[in-house]
């Protein structure tokens, strides 16, 4: 009897016990959470961190036709929201992720009991985490070396988080933010990023096998890589679509026809600095964007950051202008005047370089050993601590190296030494467009191949204009009522007296007309020098400057009498805008890059419009249009109507410097004005004769077979109308033939392109 009441007592205190324990246990867990909510065991995402992750964000530069043209990063990402994923994307990340997705709040208990039950039998089937669960743990700092106790803490901050994520933001947009913030590998965060690296698509793009492999890829982006890991990513992807078909997203004949499929990565290319469209634009532009964002202020007062901020950056490139331009110095360059350029040199051991015989092997060793010294290679070898004779052994090795070909890249085996005069060998060419009304930049290609040639011939290099500063000297001209494009000037021999008493006068490289009465539209469309000479006598270099400048040109320039030959050393940049001028009606419009800068929310951060101011008036600008319309009718850039068909207006103007080194070609139309610059590196670097180192040979091509690819797509719009008369009246005589034939004796062929020096 007592032992039976005794049991009783002894089951009643467990029963307690059990009581308070689990009391005690269920008050500790509560005060547990309570405090991991509250931060007592460290800090947890607040909801502003939650709608915003701390993630470094690629701010993105979009072209005028909204092409994405590149990025700047830390990491590649972009985010997106719900509307821009496909429906096969998300029905495969669920499949293979967290079919319940839709059922649970953040924490899945049957998956938890399910893995528990795994671990205890030893027949585990899968990990319990939600995609909320892992959203929440990419929202925590990674890389940090935790106790096993913090471990704990942690995973439970995450649960807490998953919870909070639910309970504030619907189940779209937590896929969302899931997908913007996992990494897939090949330097890619988030799907927008990813779709593009892997694809070239926009994530509303992918296809089914598509979408499948990129939700294959999230689990391990390394091991289920396609471009590391082809075979292991097949398996991947292959095992996403059988669990699609399982969960009923897609039927079974579906299945079995896309598995057969092999993964295509045909449009893969990781998006870095160095590839892709407009590189030398976006370099130019990251120099100028880290400018603007130095003077730009976020709300927490700390300057934007190109990098990580995530700002949308749309410029006023025209993408498919862009191609074209690009096209066609590849075409010119690369089908023809390069191929030249080495049956020009052909069999001479000083190839390319052009010094007198006396100095040649001097001047040569000086430019190689200048060049080996900018070299990187020898910049590391320096810095290592290399000796000068260690250093030139190993420029006359042979290594394996890539290089350059417009045939594509080759890999081959050479010296350093022999890649620096291999790279000697080749002409480099610059252009850029500008849309004549509003100046807004519509192509800039700075070089070659941005991967081997870094420096920038439109903003950073200065190179002697040759012929193509000459209507500035016109411009003087004709501001003056005394001058007309018909005004006639003995085409002789002038001098022009120096400071120091000695006379300077040019000669021309042609001698048709010799001793004629010649228009000044003749005179400028042959680029005749005596008649240049003739001009600056009657104003002066500083007048000229001063014109120049009012037309956007800001180099240095040293007043004398040969700057009408144009030996000053100018830009791209500053040609191109000077010369729209002219198309522009006398408003001189400093080119813009920029449109707008948004930040990360879409919210304008600025807007940008072009400076201008009147350089000259409306009627001289239209004389102008008409001289320099003679020189492709007439002149030195004939071959535009009668070689690519260009038959609607042009106004134009070719340029060669002295010896060949840089020849130009500056085009304008109504609607767009373009130059053009071709030559090497080296000024010593060029053909030795002025018929092959023209600029109608070397620059004037890719105009024409630029403007050939932009007249042909109307979607473009470009007109090839006439240029828009004054609006006051005009009472001149633009048509100079008939002046010029009453007493012209050449014999010289019409149809012969003239040559044009200086």
């Amino acid at each position: 009897m007592k032992s039976s009441s005794k049991n009783k007592s002894n089951f009643v205190k467990y029963i307690i016990w059990l009581w308070v324990l689990f009391l005690v246990f269920l008050a500790g867990s509560g005060i547990f959470f309570y405090g991991i909510a509250n931060e007592w065991f460290g800090e947890m995402p607040s909801f502003s961190d939650l709608e915003n992750p701390q993630t470094n964000l690629a701010s993105e530069v979009y072209s005028a036709d909204k092409e994405l043209l590149g990025a700047y990063y830390v990491e590649n990402r972009s985010n997106s929201h719900y509307s821009d994923l496909s429906p096969d994307l998300v029905n495969a990340l669920l499949a293979i992720e967290d079919i319940r997705f839709t059922e649970h709040s953040g924490i899945d208990l049957k998956a938890l009991f399910r893995v528990a039950w795994g671990v205890t039998t030893g027949n585990s089937k899968g990990g319990g985490s939600t995609l909320t669960q892992q959203l929440a743990k990419n929202l925590f700092p990674r890389g940090q070396n935790l106790s096993n106790t913090k471990l704990i803490i942690r995973k439970f901050q995450e649960w807490v988080t998953a919870i909070k994520l639910e309970h504030n933001y619907s189940k779209q947009e937590i896929i969302a933010m899931y997908l913007n913030t996992v990494p897939f590998g090949s330097h890619s965060f988030g799907i927008k990023s990813a779709a593009l690296t892997f694809f070239n698509k926009s994530p509303d793009s992918l296809s089914l096998e598509e979408a499948a492999l990129m939700a294959g890829v999230v689990n391990a982006p390394t091991w289920y890589s396609p471009v590391r890991n082809p075979e292991r990513a097949l398996k991947r992807r292959n095992l996403v679509l059988q669990q699609m078909m399982t969960y009923g997203f897609i039927k079974q004949d579906v299945y079995e026809s896309v598995i057969q499929k092999p993964i295509d990565m045909s449009s893969y290319g990781i998006m870095d600095h160095n590839s892709g469209q407009a590189t030398y634009f976006r370099e130019f532009l990251r120099g100028e964007l880290h400018k603007w964002a130095a003077t730009h202020f976020k709300a927490d007062g700390k300057p934007y950051d190109i990098y990580k901020d995530g700002l949308k950056i749309y410029t006023t490139i025209n993408s498919k202008m862009q191609r074209y331009a690009e096209e066609a110095i590849r075409e010119h360059l690369g089908g023809d005047l390069q191929p030249n350029f080495y049956a020009h040199w052909k069999h001479h051991s000083y190839a390319p370089f052009v010094f007198p015989d006396q100095d040649i092997a001097t001047e040569v060793d000086k430019i190689m050993t200048q060049a080996m010294k900018r070299s990187d290679r020898y910049r590391y070898m320096k810095k290592a601590g290399a000796s000068n004779d260690e250093i030139a052994q190993a420029f006359r090795m042979p290594v394996r190296m890539r290089v350059f070909s417009w045939r594509g890249n080759v890999d081959t085996i050479m010296t350093p030494m022999d890649s620096i005069r291999y790279y000697k060998f080749f002409l480099m060419a610059s252009m850029m467009s500008v849309e004549s009304k509003t100046g807004f930049v519509r192509t800039y290609v700075g070089g070659n191949d941005y991967r081997f040639f870094q420096y920038d011939h439109v903003t950073q290099s200065r190179r002697q204009v040759g012929s193509t500063f000459k209507p500035f000297l016109y411009t003087l001209a004709m501001q003056e009522g005394e001058y007309t494009p018909c005004y006639k000037v003995p085409n002789i021999s002038y001098s022009v007296q120096l400071f120091d008493g000695t006379y300077w006068e040019p000669k021309n490289s042609s001698d048709e007309r010799l001793g004629e009465e010649v228009t000044l539209k003749w005179a400028l469309a042959n680029s005749n020098n005596w008649i240049s000479a003739y001009l600056i006598k009657r104003f002066s270099p500083e007048s000229v400057i001063q014109m120049a400048r009012k037309m956007g040109v800001t180099s240095p320039i040293d007043a004398v009498p040969a700057i009408a030959l144009g030996t000053p050393d100018l830009t791209l940049y500053e040609m191109v805008g000077a010369m729209n001028t002219f198309a522009n009606k006398g408003v001189y419009i400093k080119p813009i890059f920029v449109t707008k800068i948004e930040d990360k929310h879409g919210n304008i951060i600025e807007r940008f419009v072009a400076e201008k101011n009147e350089a000259l008036d409306e009627i001289t600008a239209y004389k102008m249009i008409e001289l320099m319309k003679g020189v492709v009718e007439e002149g030195t850039a004939r071959r535009l109507q009668f070689k690519y068909g260009l038959t609607n207006p042009i106004a134009g103007k070719t340029g060669t410097t002295q010896n060949q080194s840089d020849g130009w070609f500056m085009g304008i139309t109504p609607d767009l004005t373009t130059g053009v610059w071709v030559g090497a590196e080296d000024r010593s670097v060029h053909f030795r004769t002025i018929t092959m180192g023209q600029g109608a040979n070397m620059a004037l091509p890719i105009f024409g077979i630029f403007m050939q690819k932009v007249y042909a797509d109307r979607s473009l719009h470009i007109s090839q109308g006439e240029f828009d008369r004054p609006l006051s009246d005009v009472s001149l005589d633009f048509d100079c033939d008939r002046y010029d034939k009453l007493n012209r004796n050449s014999t010289k062929a019409r149809n012969k392109a003239n040559e044009d020096e200086f």
